[in-house]
């Protein structure tokens, strides 16, 4: 199903993990896809946590007695304080074993929705919302880099891509379920189910993964002494696009329900389709791109980019036809639901001997574009409306097009003989 990971360009960066993994093997065993299966779940649960006001917005409101503004602004302050953690925390980990970092992040995240749970007004969802940003910066900051070392060198980019999949099931089932279990028992019961999760899988993490120290120096960097700088070509271009696609992205999928109301006319549940539809296509863009950004990053990356341009371009000129405006909203699935991964491993293969850094560095700039995008959003669509939003937000993803396509970015992977 996913051809062509045996070569890919995460196999460098496995071959620094330390011999007493268990990566070196030629295939990986049920018991190390088991824990990517449970980072997998990490990752599920963060972004759940993160999202879950969107869907509770209103109900959540008013048992704070705040305005639906006020509690919407939960969702930057998680995104901020991500952004500062995720490329934080590498820098201090040195020797302390992975496994039991994940776990604690875990603790901190439920923590964190259990302080939402008992929240009775503003200051305490503030305080709540920190300790969870915390959680989740460290839980998605370390996730990418955590699932390669599991597996054997071969499954690296797929295991990559389960766990980057988690971060986009979550948009299409932790958000509804949870939003469910909020409407069947109340918005505190959802908080306090997340709370207990969260736990569980603080356990899980525990017993599940393996010991994983900080991965040996690459060869340069043992030779030398010295850490090369990340300040380096590729990596400087990647970040730029990504930058600029994400905030494309989030400024305009913020509002994508008015969108779809005003410019096509459409009716609550068939929107609430058309996004279920928009999150099972960003899942299929999630494996596919793991796949192919495996071998040539950067041409997958430009693909995406220009998937989510064309998709902007068709909902502004044609979003008024039902038919068009779905069309726009599936390609917008695959196209965005890629970029996480893909991004990713733009960023791996760039830099292969400093993983956790660059991976804590995306993540951080990652989770920064968000809150940007959404801030930028409602900025535009207050003073312009929708289609200026969407003819913006089209011109962002294409000088992110652009920027790829003049500047350098990373090699494509070398095929390996048994590829």
């Amino acid at each position: 199903m996913f051809p062509g990971l045996g070569g890919n360009g995460l196999v460098g960066m496995i071959s620094s993990a330390p011999p007493s993994e268990s990566v070196e093997q030629d295939r990986t065993s049920p018991p190390q896809w088991v824990a990517v299966g449970v980072l997998t779940l990490s990752t599920f649960m963060v972004v759940t946590s993160e999202m879950l006001p969107v869907g509770v917005l209103t109900p959540m409101a008013g048992g704070l007695g705040i305005s639906p503004g006020a509690t919407g602004t939960s969702l930057t302050i998680t995104g901020v304080v991500s952004a500062v953690t995720a490329p934080v925390v590498p820098r201090l980990l040195g020797h302390l074993d992975r496994r039991v970092v994940l776990a604690a992040a875990m603790a901190v995240l439920a923590i964190g929705n259990g302080l939402t749970t008992i929240a009775g007004g503003f200051g305490m969802l503030v305080v709540s919302r920190i300790i969870l940003g915390v959680g989740m910066g460290t839980v998605w900051g370390l996730a990418v880099a955590v699932a390669a070392r599991l597996v054997a060198p071969r499954d690296a980019g797929l295991a990559v891509s389960f766990a980057v999949s988690g971060i986009a099931a979550a948009s299409v089932l932790g958000v509804p379920l949870g939003t469910l279990a909020a409407n069947a028992s109340g918005w505190r019961a959802a908080f306090g189910a997340l709370t207990a999760l969260a736990l569980l899988l603080a356990a899980a993490l525990l017993l599940a993964l393996p010991e994983l120290r900080r991965p040996v120096a690459a060869e340069g960097e043992a030779e030398t002494g010295r850490r090369r700088s990340l300040a380096r070509p590729a990596v400087i271009t990647g970040l730029v696009v990504v930058v600029l696609l994400v905030t494309a992205h989030f400024a305009a999928y913020t509002y994508v329900r008015p969108a779809l109301e005003e410019l096509a006319g459409m009716p609550a549940n068939t929107i609430a389709l058309l996004l279920l539809l928009y999150g099972v296509f960003g899942l299929i863009g999630n494996f596919a791109a793991g796949a192919a950004a495996g071998r040539r990053p950067r041409l997958t990356v430009l693909l995406l980019a220009t998937g989510i341009t064309v998709a902007l371009v068709n909902l502004a000129l044609f979003g008024t036809v039902a038919l068009a405006a779905g069309l726009a909203i599936a390609l917008w699935g695959v196209a965005y639901g890629g970029l996480s991964v893909g991004g990713q491993l733009w960023m791996t293969t760039a830099a292969p001997d400093r993983v956790e850094h660059i991976t804590g560095l995306y993540v951080g700039v990652f989770a920064g574009s968000i809150a940007l995008g959404a801030f930028a959003g409602g900025l535009v669509v207050e003073g312009a409306g929708i289609v200026p939003l969407l003819w913006g937000t089209a011109s962002l993803a294409l000088a992110s097009l652009l920027v790829g396509l003049a500047r350098p970015g990373p090699k494509p992977a070398r095929l390996s003989p048994t590829s």
